[in-house]
């Protein structure tokens, strides 16, 4: 003992001399205190220079002793243990303790359960190792040292953290990494092996006898991190990466998701107080949605606020409500979304650069390859190479089930920046235009596949842009025109906007019979608004009535207002008048019939419909028997909502012999649907007239070709309707009918919900009177 401070040497000696006046045997004091039996021998033979401060205090606490005696205990613990070196040379030894960790840490409580739940498994001896990953400003590191205090009394024999510096231009080598470790367990610099695998080796060895709790931070790739992981003992590894470092085997994986609103409010919370979030509860509602839940974005928007304690969250909300101000409004110091996102693009390949920043081009919240090749000028295959790297370096997000890709909404910000710091608006408008002509001549082609006048493939005078990869079959398209919506909507916009009037024409044309399938998408106003416009703009009388009764048509049908469909229908009336095209005119009526029957003008309406069915008549066309179809079913419709359900019967069954007989140039499938209409009238007919039992059948019937069809804005009113006959007949299953009528018809945003509510209520009050 020098000058009354113990030597290293002594604190052996004076845990053994506690443990034997305690009566304790190694393995008893070893269960009491959590220290492995082989660390313990180690410490009082002297083999271990200086155990941990947690250590020390599980040892004193489980042998009993004081106060005094505890600090006693620590000093000589102390006395032993390793000085912080100044880093010379390259391994730069020094300390590896763990960083200080977040006092307002908030959420993440699955995450971090999980993640204990390893820790039985290190205590049986099996080294455990997690991978946390994703993109940047998930708050991985945070809550990878959160996680290291908490887990850190399970691991006695040392908590050591080591910054790899995966984003740097040179991170740190696996053997620098290695010295570092080594020298923080207590091997002197001369002892160090200069090889890599020799000091991977060694380190092992000693690891393997410890119970250590190990965090990689910030790790470029798996290199870096397999020759820093123990083999055997009692630790438990924790890796973050920005990478997903899918090449390490047998390990766990802690996925961060974003935060929950309620979350990131919390957090905000944490930060500058509750009492000044709790009055401005909207706004910190909003600043949440802002941030897009992102913990760094949230982190920094409360430094940010807490640097200024009189500004009001409403005027940070105000800045990042604008997206072009958004990113300058997430800095708080050196804390800064940008540059967060800056580190990442930095690291990777100029092919992965150029699709991360074009696919920002993209319209939907989603994008597919071939969207990302053609933005980006690249093959499809490469795109789909270049967004699975992405995916890996959590610049992306991939869909659970397709192959698809999107951002996050500040990501997403911060790579339409860099199409302006790199592209320009030349290339940038290059893109855009190269992406619109071939996605508006696949949506164009795709949607022919349910046009009745192009039911054969060789007649399409517009093919597919790539015939190899083309969608094959209604169902293919079908499920194409609906994975690419945004995209070819924003495609018939562009081409609009910039000129290309007979692209639109064609298009919105092709998509007519496609629209009828999907009455539920409000998006066909715009479709048939901008065609309707082209027509127009190249002076075709004649395609401006076609495409205002288009117009009109989704007015009434997918967004339900009567006014806006009305006006549509008497301009495509007087263009059709002027070009003397009688089919055209008859539509025009009778969509002005509907229009005029939403408004309760009910008279005026019957009228309208009498017109376009003597108009319609004289037409020789499939075209115009079709229409002639739809306008006798609509005139029966309100005849019986008139209470003249007998004269409706007569004209339904006028129809269902016309789709009997056939039409000719129609195939017996497109005809059928036209008669499942009739057939579901007529069901609606018979219920009008009290003849329920007979009315079942033909509804099940119109019911099941919808459904064959794959027609839900049908299907569900005909459920509506079978639903309500069997309700007035005791059905047992008119409830279950009903019931999902309603709950589909709510999804759809059908006006009828309403009348499948009341049905349902009405059933079940009947039901409770009858108990």
């Amino acid at each position: 003992m020098r000058d009354g401070t113990p030597c290293a040497g002594e604190f052996g000696q004076q845990l053994r001399d506690l443990r034997a006046r305690s009566g304790m045997s190694q393995e008893a004091l070893s269960d009491a205190a959590g220290v492995s039996v082989r660390a313990l021998a180690d410490m009082e033979r002297g083999r271990t220079r200086g155990p941990q401060h947690r250590t020390v205090q599980a040892l004193a606490e489980a042998l009993g002793v004081d106060e005094a005696g505890a600090a006693r205990l620590e000093q000589s613990a102390a006395a032993g243990r390793p000085r912080p070196r100044t880093a010379t040379g390259p391994a730069g030894s020094g300390t590896l303790a763990l960083p200080r960790d977040i006092q307002d840490f908030t959420a993440r409580g699955d995450a971090l359960a999980r993640l204990a739940e390893l820790v039985p498994d290190a205590g049986a001896g099996l080294p455990a190792v997690t991978v946390v990953a994703g993109q940047p400003g998930l708050g991985k590191t945070a809550f990878a040292v959160h996680a290291a205090h908490r887990l850190a009394p399970h691991f006695p024999d040392g908590q050591f953290a080591l910054d790899l510096h995966g984003m740097d231009a040179e991170p740190t080598s696996p053997r620098d990494a290695l010295a570092r470790l080594l020298g923080a367990v207590g091997v002197a610099d001369a002892a160090i092996p200069s090889g890599t695998d020799d000091r991977a080796g060694l380190w092992r060895s000693l690891a393997g006898e410890r119970r250590l709790l190990l965090l990689l931070d910030n790790a470029a790739g798996e290199f870096q991190v397999e020759p820093l992981l123990p083999g055997t003992g009692a630790s438990l590894t924790i890796v973050t990466s920005r990478q997903a470092l899918a090449g390490l085997e047998s390990v766990h994986r802690t996925d961060l998701a974003l935060l929950r609103r309620e979350e990131t409010v919390e957090l905000l919370s944490r930060i500058i107080g509750p009492d000044r979030v709790g009055a401005e509860a909207q706004a910190a509602r909003d600043l949440a949605d802002l941030c897009g839940h992102l913990p760094l974005a949230v982190r920094i928007a409360g430094q940010r606020l807490l640097s200024r304690p009189h500004e009001r969250l409403g005027k940070l909300v105000a800045r990042l409500a604008t997206e072009a101000r958004r990113l300058d409004g997430l800095q708080a110091g050196s804390l800064r979304v940008r540059a967060a996102f800056a580190l990442s693009y930095r690291q990777l390949p100029p092919r992965s650069q150029t699709l991360l920043r074009r696919a920002a081009l993209a319209a939907g919240t989603d994008f597919s390859p071939e969207t990302g090749a053609l933005l980006a000028g690249l093959t499809c295959d490469e795109a789909a190479t270049c967004a699975e790297e992405l995916t890996d370096a959590g610049l992306l997000q991939s869909d659970p089930t397709g192959e698809r890709y999107r951002f996050h909404d500040l990501l997403r910000l911060y790579a339409a920046e860099q199409i302006d710091a790199e592209d320009g608006p030349e290339v940038r408008d290059a893109a855009l235009d190269r992406t619109a002509l071939w996605m508006l001549r696949r949506a164009t082609a795709a949607a022919l596949h349910f046009d009745v006048d192009h039911e054969q493939t060789a007649s399409r005078s517009d093919p597919d842009p790539d015939p190899d990869t083309a969608p094959i079959g209604r169902e293919e398209a079908r499920a194409w025109l609906e994975a690419e919506r945004a995209e070819w909507l924003a495609a018939l916009r562009r081409a609009h906007d910039t000129g290309r009037h007979r692209q639109v024409l064609d298009a919105a044309q092709a998509m007519h019979w496609f629209s009828d399938l999907n009455q539920h998408w409000e998006q066909w106003v715009e479709v048939f608004r901008q065609s309707a416009d082209s027509a127009r703009a190249l002076g075709s009388r004649q395609e401006e009535a076609v495409h205002l009764n288009y117009l009109a048509w989704a007015y009434n049908l997918c967004v339900h207002d009567p006014l806006a469909a009305l006006t549509a229908a008497d301009s495509a009336l007087a263009a059709a008048r002027e070009c003397g095209d009688g089919l055209q005119q008859g539509w025009a009526l009778g969509y002005g019939a509907g229009a005029l029957h939403r408004l309760g003008r009910t008279e005026e309406a019957q009228q309208r419909l009498r017109d376009s069915a003597r108009c319609l008549a004289s037409q020789e066309s499939p075209q115009g028997r079709l229409a002639e179809l739809t306008t006798l079913n609509s005139l029966g419709t309100l005849l019986r909502q008139a209470g003249r359900a007998a004269e409706a019967l007569e004209i339904h069954r006028r129809s269902e012999r016309i789709c009997q007989a056939g039409v000719p140039g129609r195939t017996i499938e497109v005809v059928g649907l036209y008669h499942a209409v009739a057939r579901q009238q007529i069901g609606n007919d018979l219920a009008a007239l009290g003849r329920w039992h007979e009315a079942e059948e033909p509804l099940r019937q119109a019911l099941a070709a919808f459904d064959a069809a794959q027609m839900p804005a049908w299907s569900e009113q005909a459920r509506l309707d079978l639903g309500r006959v069997l309700g007035a007949t005791g059905h047992p299953e008119a409830r279950t009918t009903l019931l999902a009528a309603r709950d589909a018809l709510v999804e759809l945003r059908n006006p009828r919900q309403v009348e499948a509510a009341e049905a349902l209520a009405a059933l079940d009050a009947d039901g409770a009177r009858t108990a």
